[in-house]
């Protein structure tokens, strides 16, 4: 009876691990998660079964794409081994949930887990700036949605400085390379006022990148404010739920970030028209009103010329009823001194032979006084 080889149970171990790292350093295991369990906070303990078979799985919490449940359908990418003590396992790489209904409930479960931590609280949201000069664009080169956007921004807005950075939007090498460009534009020493991350639509397994624990929590850390626009709109990926605001599709994403300059010129236009026609009415306004203030100040000035001519001519008829000149024309005299010259204004002061000067209203008479008579009838 051939025996065949023969090791200690060291050396088969070591040989058979030798022989499946030759054959499969690595291998991708579909199936369905079972008995899943964490121990002390990082190591992970799970198996995947399906209808024919079960296999036992090993890692750690930092390789898992985030939370998951027994149930759920996972596409595993391990290393199998056979392990001294514990029989055989495969060693996980990575992985990820396949299958609409699996991904759906893992971004479920991840949204729960990032809404407690409040990533995507509305408080956080920041105002994007309207409209930037740089704009950072992570997206894939060969994609509509990519040329959707430089399209309607370009004819909508000219001027805007774009920073791309191209990058697979779906399959397992995407998380990584839209988180690399997410930090790669943070990092530029003129870094832009916006990063934009797109993609056209899909299924949800094409769309899985963007509700990537990852992914999720690069848009949410950015330093630059962000706009994620995924073109599908029955379900919204935990990017755009972490962004600073979402777009329903990348066109979208470019109007809302810059004006339709046509619009604005129309605007301009009709501003300037606006502000001409103000102004017409402003001189109109301004017109009438000088109109009125000439009218007044006429008004006012006649005013008073008319009160200091009434005012003149009643100081006037003062002047002339105080006028001794006038009082001569009516009959009167006035007698001086002949000697000094004084007006004579009492009997008193005059006595008999005294010379005297009366002037009247057209002549001079001197005379010589011969009696002086007092009212009353006293002589002097």
């Amino acid at each position: 009876m051939d025996e065949g080889l023969s090791f200690s149970v060291g050396e088969f171990v070591a040989l058979l691990n030798q022989t499946l790292e030759f054959a499969y350093p690595t291998a991708t295991i579909t199936g369905e998660v079972a008995n899943f369990k964490t121990s002390k906070g990082k190591w992970v303990y799970f198996d995947l079964k399906d209808e024919s078979a079960t296999v036992r799985f090993f890692g750690t919490v930092y390789q898992l794409p985030g939370p998951i449940e027994n149930g759920m359908m996972m596409a595993v990418v391990g290393s199998p081994r056979l392990h001294p003590l514990y029989g055989f396992t495969v060693n996980v790489v990575r992985m990820r949930p396949v299958g609409e209904g699996s991904i759906k409930k893992a971004a479920q479960l991840l949204e729960a887990k990032l809404a407690a931590e409040g990533l995507f609280d509305a408080d956080r949201k920041r105002p994007l700036p309207y409209p930037p000069q740089h704009i950072g664009l992570v997206a894939s080169a060969e994609s509509a949605a990519y040329k959707d956007f430089i399209k309607v921004l370009n004819a909508r807005w000219r001027g805007v400085a774009i920073s791309f950075i191209d990058v697979q939007v779906q399959g397992e090498a995407s998380p990584g390379q839209v988180v690399a460009a997410i930090d790669q534009l943070n990092s530029l020493a003129q870094p832009p006022e916006v990063i934009v991350v797109t993609r056209g639509g899909g299924s949800a397994e094409d769309l899985q990148s963007f509700s990537t624990e990852q992914v999720t929590r690069a848009v949410a850390a950015s330093r630059v404010p962000t706009i994620v626009a995924i073109g599908h709109e029955v379900d919204i990926s935990l990017a755009e739920l972490a962004a600073d605001q979402r777009a329903s599709t990348p066109s979208n994403a470019a109007e809302l970030l810059v004006p339709d300059r046509r619009s604005r010129l129309a605007d301009v236009y009709a501003a300037r028209e606006q502000l001409a026609r103000d102004a017409q009415l402003v001189v109109q306004r301004l017109a009438h009103e000088l109109t009125g203030l000439h009218e007044a100040l006429h008004s006012a000035t006649a005013h008073i010329f008319e009160r200091s001519r009434q005012t003149l001519d009643a100081q006037r008829h003062i002047l002339q009823a105080y006028d001794p000149h006038a009082a001569l024309q009516r009959g009167y005299a006035i007698v001086r001194s002949g000697s000094a010259g004084a007006v004579i204004r009492s009997g008193s002061s005059v006595q008999a032979g005294a010379a005297l000067d009366v002037e009247l209203h057209d002549a001079h008479l001197t005379m010589t006084v011969k009696q002086v008579t007092m009212k009353g009838g006293h002589d002097d």
